[in-house]
């Protein structure tokens, strides 16, 4: 239940992240049974407490099997047990363990540099989401998110003696790309980039910025290999498959049985259509970030697409990874895509709707007067990046405390990007000020919208900015290359830890007959 940061720096292993600021809106999401036993952690300080906050509210939202980790992670370090530090812990140390076991071959910045200036006939393929692939990639990479490599990789790379380069942000992804390139038995030679973008800049060398090169998606010759490389792999891992009967009898049955019910495509193509129940997960962000859409173990999992090939790649990880219950829908989705839009929120509380609000054109004019106090809930990376004029960082559940570093106001006006923890937020400053409380229709974004400027940088932290585990690009340039040297040596430290605490349990297929 602790914020981001403070999880990072020592948590169990097999435990996910919804940290008290936030469990409304992430609780049903990553727990959706509610008959599903849940242990909730904190870090046993009596002075927090989170663990128990949480409880009251997790237990009113109708879960009946919840209990409280006696002392917390402090209880279970006294007890002999190990913490572990950083994100997505499995998903890391799992591409460790294909790195080793499979002797990923792999090519350092200053090689492919070469190879670069030599005019050596190979592609670059940054196996990222967009959006950290738009922030900075290495000269000439091909945006490629990792399930999409063997979907497209034949009309990018349709000549055999073509090398493919795969690199991400650090390790993961780019070890997790190649292989499933060459567990696919692409006749190329595919290698990943050692230490992906952060290795580059630690060699000295430049990355572009605001780049977009995306990959076409697959002709249908090409769609068709891809197709058949990937029931390969899946027959090779013993991925499992389900009908639509089958899964309509689960649907039926998730309120006592927990199903994960993931698209694996891109999130372009699940906002154009997709069935009803289905969850955004492309696939390669969730082999790297498991614990981010999976929080129950054991769970049913299905995994949708319109052509089977991410579908099958996914599973084929997930089962190397000891997740269990994993299926793929043998039909594609295009016939029942019903549904259209973003995924759609699923909030734990939904009581407090009819907060007074204030439009974003009404409060404009009021920040000149300084008679306002406007306290910004969004996340701390997201405050620094774009924020009201004045607005207050301000953690939710730190709210009595941050009150303390705000001057008093006759009204305070809440906001965060869409409005919605403002709105869970306003009864809790409520208890604390006798003044005024609203909340900014539709949040920031509706600032935004409405043509008014933001804000930048750290200007006025109410709150201590631990609720955001900091990678090392979040950090000043002179501070970044420590956090990135400190970063890769955590990576590739993890799966000793992971081996000595022997509760994992990471396999791989048989390798491609000859």
């Amino acid at each position: 239940m602790r914020e981001q940061a403070i999880f990072a720096r020592g948590h169990l292993l097999f435990s996910s992240n919804i940290p008290i600021s936030r469990l409304e809106l992430e609780f049903s999401r990553l727990v959706p049974c509610r008959t599903t036993p849940i242990i909730l952690c904190d870090g046993g300080e009596r002075k927090s407490d989170l663990a128990n906050l949480a409880l009251s509210k997790v237990r009113s939202s109708g879960y009946i099997n919840v209990k409280i980790l006696k002392g917390g992670t402090a209880g279970w370090e006294n007890s002999g047990y190990k913490l572990f530090s950083g994100l997505n812990v499995l998903s890391k140390s799992f591409g460790e363990h294909i790195e080793e076991a499979c002797q990923t071959p792999r090519i350092t910045p200053s090689e492919l540099l070469s190879l670069q200036k030599r005019g050596n006939k190979l592609v670059i393929l940054d196996s990222r989401p967009a959006q950290e692939f738009e922030r900075m990639s290495i000269p000439d990479a091909i945006n490629v998110p990792g399930a999409e490599l063997v979907y497209r990789i034949r009309d990018i790379a349709p000549e055999p003696d073509t090398l493919i380069v795969i690199n991400c942000a650090g390790r993961t992804r780019s070890i997790i790309g190649t292989q499933s390139l060459i567990n696919a038995e692409l006749p190329n030679e595919v290698v990943a980039l050692k230490n992906g973008t952060m290795g580059w800049l630690l060699a000295g060398l430049i990355l572009e910025e605001g780049c977009s090169r995306v990959a076409a998606k697959p002709s249908p010759p090409n769609l068709k290999w891809a197709q058949a490389a990937a029931k390969k792999v899946a027959n090779r891992s013993n991925v499992k498959y389900i009908d639509w009967d089958t899964l309509n009898l689960w649907i039926d049955q998730s309120t006592n049985k927990t199903l994960y019910l993931l698209d694996v495509r891109s999130p372009e193509e699940y906002q154009s259509g997709h069935i009803p129940h289905s969850r955004s997960a492309p696939g390669g962000q969730l082999v790297q970030a498991t614990d981010s859409f999976i929080a129950t173990h054991g769970a049913k999992i299905v995994l949708l697409d319109d052509d089977q090939v991410r579908a099958n790649m996914t599973a084929s990880w997930l089962n190397q990874m000891g997740r269990k219950n994993v299926h793929v829908l043998q039909d594609s989705i295009a016939p029942l895509a019903s549904e259209k839009g973003p995924e759609p929120p699923i909030q734990l509380d939904s009581s407090y709707h009819n907060w007074p609000t204030i439009s974003s054109r009404d409060l404009f004019p009021l920040l000149k007067k300084d008679k306002i106090r406007i306290l910004d809930f969004a996340d701390s990376r997201a405050y620094k990046k774009g924020h009201i004029t004045g607005a207050w960082f301000t953690i939710r559940h730190q709210i009595s405390k941050s009150l303390k570093n705000i001057p008093r106001s006759d009204e305070y006006i809440l906001t965060s990007p869409s409005g919605v923890l403002a709105e869970l937020a306003a009864p809790e400053v409520q208890k604390q000020v006798q003044s005024s409380v609203k909340i900014l229709k539709g949040g920031t974004k509706s600032w935004e919208d409405a043509g008014f400027d933001l804000a930048s940088g750290a200007e006025h932290m109410a709150s201590q900015p631990d609720d955001v585990y900091l990678l090392p690009y979040d950090h000043e340039p002179e501070e970044a290359e420590i956090q990135m040297r400190n970063y890769l040596s955590w990576e590739t430290n993890l799966l000793p830890q992971i081996k000595e605490d022997g509760s994992a349990h990471f396999s791989i297929i048989q390798p491609p007959s000859k």
